[in-house]
C-alpha cells in the first residue's frame, strides 16, 4: 500500500465523484489537502454499464445519453461545491470499469507531472455489502499505483 505524505511539490488529486454523500466528503477532503499547495483537482465521474453485453445498441445509446446528462449535472454540482475556492479543478468523465478509469486518470496525470505528487481520493462505500464483497475503494486499495485516500 502506498503512503500519502506529500509535503513538497505540486499536488494533483483525482477525486472519484458520483454526487453521493461519500463523494461529496471526498471532494471536501481534496479541497482541504490543496490548501496552500500548487496543483489541481480532477473531479472524475465514471459512467458504468454493469451488463452492457445484454443490452441492445439502442438501449446502450440511450444510456450513454443519460450518462452525458448525469455528467453535466455532476459537473454543476461539483462547481457549486467548489465555488469561491481558489483551487484549480477540472471535470473528467470515463466510461467503463470505475476502478480502472480512476487509475487511468491518475496515471495520465502522473505521466504529465512526473516530479509531482499524484493521489486518488474517494469516499468509502455506504453500502454494507460493498464493504464485504468489494467496492471501488477496496479495489483501488488493491491496485492503485499512486497513493489513495479513502474518506469515511
Amino acid at each position: 500500500m502506498n503512503t500519502f505524505t506529500p509535503s513538497t511539490g505540486n499536488l494533483y488529486l483525482v477525486v472519484g465523484y458520483d454526487g453521493s454523500a461519500p463523494a461529496v466528503r471526498a471532494l471536501d477532503t481534496a479541497v482541504s489537502l490543496m490548501r496552500d499547495r500548487e496543483g489541481s483537482i480532477e473531479v472524475f465521474y465514471v459512467a458504468h454499464l454493469s451488463s452492457a453485453e445484454m443490452l441492445s445498441p439502442d438501449a446502450i445509446a440511450e444510456m450513454e445519453g443519460s450518462f452525458d446528462e448525469i455528467a453535466r449535472d455532476l459537473r454543476e454540482q461539483a462547481a457549486e461545491q467548489l465555488g469561491g475556492r481558489e483551487e484549480r479543478w477540472t471535470f473528467g468523465r470515463g466510461q467503463g470499469p470505475i476502478t480502472g478509469d480512476l487509475i487511468a486518470a491518475a496515471e495520465r496525470i502522473r505521466a504529465a507531472h512526473p516530479d509531482d505528487n499524484v493521489a486518488i481520493v474517494v469516499g468509502s462505500s455506504s453500502q454494507a455489502t460493498h464493504r464485504l464483497l468489494g467496492s471501488v475503494a477496496v479495489n483501488l486499495a488493491r491496485h492503485a499505483p499512486v497513493p489513495l485516500l479513502i474518506v469515511p
